[in-house]
């Protein structure tokens, strides 16, 4: 048996992006929720992944409406990683946002934005392997560096030389 907290220890070393996956619930409210378990899956078709906490708010959100939008969050935007880290409603106060031609919650300042529909869920232990096949994708006019984690820890990269 693998010990877990070791497990987180040496799983938090590894650097990654921040993500923020946002949908709208039934009520036309925002729905999300901050994951860096993220990566591309396949050019053709273009499809990615995701993966949240079965026990995730968000969760059975993102299921039922079957599309979302995946931003990578740039360095300033480390309060809109812990606003949907948070669990509840609501998680977007004082967030800016607008709704893109697909119907889904864009964040404003992401460095980047990838608008999918649900292809596949997947089993994954305590969390769902989310694939979604991608609709749009969505470039900002700013060329802002990313915001990512490692050791427990949020901040930007620094410039890469």
């Amino acid at each position: 048996m693998i010990d877990a907290t070791l497990y987180k220890q040496v799983m938090g070393s590894f650097p990654s992006g921040v993500t923020v996956i946002t949908t709208l619930d039934d009520d036309g409210q925002i729905v999300g929720l901050t994951a860096s378990a993220f990566s591309s899956l396949s050019i053709d078709p273009a499809l990615v992944l995701f993966c949240p906490n079965y026990s995730s708010d968000s969760y059975p959100v993102l299921i039922k409406h079957k599309r979302f939008a995946i931003h990578f969050l740039s360095g300033g935007q480390q309060s809109e990683a812990y606003a949907f880290a948070c669990k509840g409603k609501d998680k977007a106060q004082g967030i800016e946002w607008t709704l893109s031609e697909l119907g889904n919650p864009i964040l404003a300042n992401a460095t980047a934005v990838i608008e999918c529909e649900l292809w596949r869920e997947y089993e994954g232990g305590d969390h769902a392997i989310m694939v979604g096949a991608v609709k749009n994708l969505i470039v900002p006019q700013h060329n802002a560096g990313p915001l990512v984690y490692c050791n427990g820890k949020m901040g930007a990269l620094p410039a890469l030389a």
